[in-house]
Parts: structure tokens; C-alpha cells; sequence
């Protein structure tokens, strides 16, 4: 690439980055950094545990938006020397080193650009994804497993931490369903989009005839619930079942009645968690999803109403939203952003940030659709 050419880019990254840092505030931030830095210097600070923890995590959050527009700026203004420098001395190993450092910073600008579309209430939050096979069969319970796979894979790749929760084998093969929890900063935010059903169209590896099967898997995604969300169940709206954890294939894994199954009788959400080893665990754990679902349906309730109260009430944009084709061609498609690609095993490898990227963007453009 010229250096003429090479300016441009330079100059368009540097754009965007100044809109980035106009809606971070760095300056902002840092003056809260430090009322923090005070707060966690207090002597007393643990006496209140839900507040230290908010105090904690929210510095932590803001010491690394900070850091990272200031690495972004750094590298910038680094990059802009070394063109400096190759233009006046000619110097094309510097223009090489300087096209490369471009074309990784244009990736780091888009990815934190995304971030900062993310300003719902709940954003933030760490993420509890449940992914349910749909009609399709064992064809669909293997999809659902599948999917597992894919978003742990995704997760790996950023160094989020996954705790699976609960899983429901099927009888065959895959999943009925599963519930894990995604432990990053924006986790909900960058994953809501995922929400909706997903559909699989292959040459079915439970067919012995080769013919081609159309499957379906729903995913949900929820906030985690914080201590200081305050969403207070009484005993007497919760049917409490226990029951023994199971295996693949209906194999015992426990010899107590350690799962735990949670049923909201006025909304008729249920939970279930089977991966912790007491039962007091487990209840705890279904505790947090069920609060966390019922902290969502109480936000889109809301959100319905002031719709309805507007005249402009529009279905839900989470039925079908991504198509997974490997036969009689190879393509995934996102049917709401027409964002797609042809490498569907890269897809299921956890290669689907340009997905939620775009989906990110999407959402942003027409809010309504949600």
C-alpha cells in the first residue's frame, strides 16, 4: 500500500478513535477512578459486602476502558511517526511495519467502537445463555450441543471465564438444553444479540439414508442478577423440586437428590441447576438465574407498555435470526444484518465476533426492532 494511501487510513482511524474517546471521557473517567481508589482505600469498606463488591468491580471496569483508549491513542501516535519517518527517509521496511500496526489497530478501533454502542441498562452485566434444541430431533439436540460448543469457543478465544450451570442430555445424542454463565465485562451486552432461534440445514448424521435434515436451537440471554438489582420472590410464589443429576444417557452422576428444580408459580419460569455438588448450592445458583429472568421479563414488560402507550407495538426481532447451511452449499447467514460468511466449521470453532459485531450495529441503527 502507498503511502499516500497508507495516510488515509491513518487519518479515518484517527477519526473514529476521537468519537470513541468523546463517548468514553477518559478525563471523566479518571476523576471517577480516583473517588473510587478512595472508597476502596476505606478501612470499613468490606463491612458492606454487596457495596464493595459494586465499588470494586466498577473500578476495575473503568481502569480498563481507560487503559485501552490510552493504549489505542499510544499506538497511534506511534504509527503516525513511523510514516513520518518513511516518508522523509524513504524507508520501506517502516511503511511495511507501519501498514501492519494500521491493520491491527483499524480491528481494535472497530471491536471497542462496538463497545461503546453498548449502553443499555444491563450491558454490562455478565451474561446466563440457556440454549434449547427445537423441533429437528436428535438432529437438533446434537445442534444445541453444537452451539455449546461454538460459544465456549468464542469465550476461550477472549479469555472469558464459562461456568456451565445446568445441562440436559438427550437421549441419543446432543442436548435437550443447558444453561452456562459468561463471566466478562459487557458479557450481556455483546451477547444479546445471539438471543433468537438458530437453524441448521445438513446431510443428517443420524440418517441412515443421507437425506438432508432442517433443524432448530433456541438461545436466550439474560443479565446476571447483582445483590444490588434487589428482586425480592416470596417462599410462597416458589415450588422447589429436587431431584438426582443425571449423565449422557440418563447415567447417574449422584447418589442424593442434589438438583435443584425452581418453578415461579405467577410467570411459570422455571430453572433448574444440576452442576454444583450440594443442593444448597445448586438452589442458590437457580436462585440467581430466576431472579435475573424475572429482572428481564419485568424490563421487556415495561418496554411493551411504553410501546403499546406509543401506538408502535412491532414483533419481536429474536424469532429466526442466523442460518447455518452445510448442505447443499457451505454459508451461515445472520437473516436480520445479512452479515454472512462461507467457512460455517470456522463459525462453530467460536469465529463469530464480525456476527455480533454486526448485530451490535444493527440493533443500534433500528432499536425498535428489538
Amino acid at each position: 500500500m502507498a503511502l499516500p494511501d497508507l495516510s488515509d487510513t491513518l487519518t479515518t482511524l484517527e477519526t473514529s478513535l476521537k468519537s470513541i474517546e468523546a463517548v468514553i471521557d477518559p478525563d471523566a473517567k479518571k476523576a471517577e477512578i480516583r473517588d473510587l481508589e478512595e472508597q476502596v482505600g476505606a478501612p470499613d469498606l468490606w463491612d458492606d459486602q454487596a457495596n464493595a463488591q459494586r465499588v470494586t468491580s466498577r473500578l476495575s471496569r473503568l481502569q480498563a476502558d481507560v487503559e485501552r483508549v490510552e493504549d489505542l491513542r499510544t499506538r497511534l501516535d506511534d504509527v503516525q511517526l513511523m510514516l513520518e519517518m518513511a516518508a522523509e527517509e524513504s524507508d520501506a521496511e517502516a511503511a511495511t511495519e507501519a501498514q501492519s500496526e494500521l491493520a491491527k489497530l483499524k480491528t481494535d478501533i472497530e471491536a471497542l467502537e462496538v463497545r461503546t454502542l453498548l449502553s443499555g441498562e444491563y450491558d454490562e452485566r455478565d451474561a446466563v445463555v440457556t440454549i434449547r434444541a427445537g423441533a429437528g430431533g436428535v438432529d437438533a439436540a446434537d445442534f444445541a450441543e453444537m452451539l455449546l460448543r461454538m460459544y465456549t469457543r468464542w469465550a476461550e478465544r477472549h479469555g472469558y471465564a464459562v461456568t456451565l450451570m445446568d445441562t440436559s442430555y438427550a437421549e441419543e445424542a446432543g442436548l435437550k438444553s443447558c444453561t452456562f454463565e459468561v463471566s466478562a465485562p459487557f458479557a450481556y451486552g455483546t451477547l444479546s444479540v445471539e438471543s433468537g432461534t438458530h437453524r441448521l440445514v445438513r446431510i443428517s448424521p443420524f440418517d441412515n439414508q443421507g437425506r438432508r435434515q432442517t433443524s432448530f436451537a433456541a438461545v436466550e440471554v439474560i443479565p446476571l442478577i447483582e445483590d444490588t438489582d434487589h428482586i425480592d420472590i416470596p417462599e410462597s410464589e416458589i415450588r422447589v423440586d429436587v431431584f438426582r443429576s443425571s449423565g449422557p444417557g440418563g447415567q447417574s452422576v449422584n447418589t442424593t437428590d442434589s438438583a435443584v428444580r425452581l418453578t415461579h408459580i405467577p410467570t411459570g419460569v422455571v430453572v433448574s441447576m444440576q452442576n454444583e455438588k450440594s443442593q444448597i448450592q445448586n438452589r442458590a445458583a437457580a436462585m440467581r438465574v430466576l431472579q435475573s429472568r424475572l429482572l428481564l421479563l419485568k424490563q421487556h414488560e415495561e418496554e411493551a407498555k411504553k410501546k403499546e402507550l406509543a401506538g408502535d407495538v412491532k414483533a419481536s426481532w429474536g424469532d429466526q435470526m442466523r442460518s447455518y447451511v452445510l448442505n447443499p452449499y457451505q454459508m451461515v447467514k445472520d437473516l436480520r444484518t445479512n452479515f454472512e460468511v462461507g467457512n460455517p466449521e470456522a463459525v462453530f470453532d467460536g469465529e463469530i465476533d464480525g456476527f455480533i459485531d454486526a448485530g451490535i450495529r444493527w440493533r443500534m441503527k433500528d432499536p425498535d426492532e428489538i
